[in-house]
């Protein structure tokens, strides 16, 4: 039987394994009873979730405290071609062009770039009508010939998709009792298990002792780009980007290649590692290794890119090696600035990045070039030249002196000099509004974001052997597979990746493991009337949870001004929703990283928390970190907001006032009436308050 961390077991159907940590003989009938999954992201919980509609069983394992993983963070959509919200809103889009960017945009592999192209309307779709997701907007990333990059109103759509999966296998889990879908975090797989040339489980570890899980197995752990120690990937293959900060979480240490170089599968374009052009530098931590990122989606509803000097240097809508090559022969520092109609459109997205103190707001132009110690003439000035660039882009698009991006030609000087014509404007403004236009503007370097390389697969997501060889039993998906996009990965096909392979995944291993006794089913019917969460109302301070036994006593409640005392990483208190958490031993198991919260210490992080995360969040994850509710504190809350003290006025004031201002309004009233009735006060204009 296969023996979970917990000691349980479940039976595997016409075989039985003989378990062992020092790799005893195991049989090798097949077939075997469930899949296993390695990484709890997007591709992981999209492979769970289809190998359940296929009637199958299934095991999750992850290494972090939560699942999530780098698809939770992605923040600009997941693209997709001719999907119900394409047709919904007119565009003109076909799998064909969107398959044409994709080569142009760096991938070499046809074939498997025509599985990410032709699976992503179905992806898009099925996301939408599987787990009621709003993915309703739909933008223009660079290299696309057509807006299809879809996310919803509200949220990071990174976290709402993934987030929207995880819930269905954990209410599968609950409904089944562990029986058809199980999730098993701070689980780190190290070894594939293999038997006569077929991968049949994989060993990890847990609380410090070693289990294993039988079945197939699908890796969707994603790539390397938080590695660097000596002996990772990253130094092995781009040591020349060791010096650079990071978008990645700690996780992405490449343990999925790893496992599948032991076992002899193929890798392939580990040196293509992605560097985009805009992580979000905050100030007074312009060092910190690992930086938020400025979604792409920022420059698809029009945000420019300027250096020191106020100057456009690129197209902002090229590659994203591009734009990070044009980045390296200007000077720093370079400001993504979002005028009132780009800001508008993607106003979430701005909202929440102030909240970080990683994006400001300017009041006008003339304010921001004083920040940036040049004319305003000169924001005027490139302003002026890239509206009418964008005027005779319209009028005459065939005709421009310069080769445009991805086809075509251009009129935009800035980027056609640089070979890498401009041909889409959105939300251009001329220079005659931009002294007085207000901007949103945030300071952006480039960081390592997404590896292109990884495991070789076929078109049905197999991990192929050296030889071209399919291994049987094993299955890629995500980050960990390489050859899908070349050298350079475009905007809102990391995310599609996850979902087009991890379906392919999941139907591929569901056949492969249960043969004719594959069957479609409905996830809702798995799930069942369990739901698997609480309302967020529910969430109680722990009785003895470590947070309220380390914090003084909360039976009265706090102030703001007692949070605001706890600020650092040994002593980290936020505030939610009216109740106080200390999250100070949650820090590292923190899915969006310990930064996400430590900017927010002792401050009511309640607006931003909304921004990303569902209701339940506190409820379901991390109940023992409420230690009180917020009280009221005066003067002394007020302080610890930055906000002068606002006392109440005594009772009775705010009425006599409002009678005295009526009283003069009536005296008022009757003395340009007397006036009137001499001649004296023109009627049409009389209070006239327009």
């Amino acid at each position: 039987a296969t023996t979970d961390h917990d000691g349980s077991s479940c039976r595997l159907s016409a075989v039985s394994w003989q378990h062992s940590t020092g790799g005893g003989i195991m049989s090798s009938a097949f077939p075997a009873s469930q899949a296993i999954v390695i990484g709890g992201g997007l591709a992981g919980m999209t492979t769970a979730n289809t190998i359940l509609e296929h009637g199958g069983r299934v095991v999750v394992l992850d290494k972090s405290a939560f699942c999530g993983g780098n698809s939770s963070k992605a923040t600009s959509g997941i693209n997709g071609s001719e999907t119900k919200t394409q047709k919904a809103k007119g565009i003109d889009d076909s799998n064909e062009l969107f398959l044409s960017d994709t080569l142009s945009g760096g991938a070499k592999k046809k074939e498997v770039a025509k599985v990410l192209v032709y699976e992503s309307g179905p992806a898009v779709d099925w996301l939408m009508d599987k787990f009621s997701l709003d993915l309703s907007l739909v933008a223009r990333l660079g290299g696309h010939s057509a807006p299809r990059t879809h996310r919803g109103k509200e949220r990071f759509p990174g976290m709402t998709i993934t987030y929207a999966l995880i819930q269905m296998i954990e209410k599968v889990q609950e409904a089944s009792g562990g029986v058809l879908a199980r999730i098993v975090t701070k689980a780190k797989a190290n070894k594939l298990l293999t038997n006569q040339g077929a991968v049949v489980g994989v060993e990890y570890v847990k609380d410090g002792k070693t289990f294993q899980e039988h079945g197939p197995v699908i890796l969707c752990s994603g790539g390397f780009g938080a590695d660097f120690t000596q002996d990772s990937l990253l130094a092995k293959h781009r040591p020349d980007l060791m010096h650079l900060p990071t978008s990645n979480g700690e996780h992405c240490t490449g343990d999925g290649i790893k496992m599948g170089e032991d076992v002899g599968a193929a890798s392939l374009d580990l040196e293509w590692v992605q560097v985009h052009p805009t992580g979000l530098v905050k100030i007074g931590d312009e060092d910190a290794k690992v930086k938020f990122l400025a979604a792409e989606a920022l420059r698809g509803v029009g945000g420019l890119l300027i250096d020191a000097q106020g100057n456009r240097f690129a197209n902002e809508l090229g590659r994203r090696d591009y734009v990070t090559g044009e980045m390296w022969k200007n000077k720093a520092p370079f400001r993504l600035c979002l005028n009132k109609a780009a800001s508008e459109e993607i106003h979430w997205h701005c909202e929440h990045y102030k909240g970080r103190g990683v994006m400001k707001f300017y009041e006008s132009g003339e304010a921001l070039a004083k920040e940036m110690g040049i004319p305003v003439q000169k924001l005027i000035d490139v302003h002026n030249q890239h509206h009418e660039a964008s005027l005779k882009q319209a009028k005459d698009p065939e005709n421009g002196p310069y080769p445009a991006y991805p086809n075509g030609k251009s009129w935009d000087e800035p980027s056609g000099k640089t070979g890498v014509g401009k041909k889409f404007f959105h939300n251009v403004i001329p220079g005659s509004q931009v002294a007085k236009e207000p901007f949103n503007v945030a300071i952006v370097t480039p960081v390592i974001h997404y590896c292109m390389g990884g495991l070789e697969i076929s078109t049905k997501s197999e991990v192929l052997n050296k030889k071209g060889v399919v291994i049987p039993g094993l299955y890629a998906a995500g980050e960990v597979a390489g050859g899908v996009h070349g050298n350079n990965r475009l905007g809102g096909s990391s995310l599609l990746d996850c979902v087009s392979f991890g379906r392919v995944a999941g139907r591929e291993c569901a056949a492969y493991y249960m043969g004719k006794d594959v069957t479609p089913t409905e996830l809702a019917t798995l799930a069942g009337p369990a739901t698997g969460t609480k309302p967020a109302a529910a969430a109680e301070p722990a009785k003895t949870s470590a947070a309220a036994a380390a914090a003084p006593s909360g039976a009265g409640g706090y102030t703001l001004a007692e949070v605001a005392k706890h600020v650092t990483k040994e002593d980290c208190w936020v505030v939610l929703h009216g109740k106080v958490l200390n999250v100070t031993s949650f820090l590292s198991d923190h899915p969006g990283g310990e930064l996400a919260i430590l900017t927010f210490a002792g401050k009511d992080a309640s607006v931003e928390f909304d921004m990303i995360h569902p209701p339940d969040v506190v409820a379901k994850y991390a109940p023992d970190a409420v230690i009180g509710d917020l009280v009221s504190g005066g003067e002394d809350a007020a302080a610890a907001s930055g906000a002068p003290a606002i006392k109440e006025p005594p009772a009775g004031i705010c009425t006599k006032f409002l009678l005295l201002i009526v009283m003069l309004w009536m005296v008022c009233a009757y003395v340009l009436f007397l006036r009137e009735q001499q001649g004296e006060v023109n009627h049409t204009n009389a209070f006239d308050t327009s």
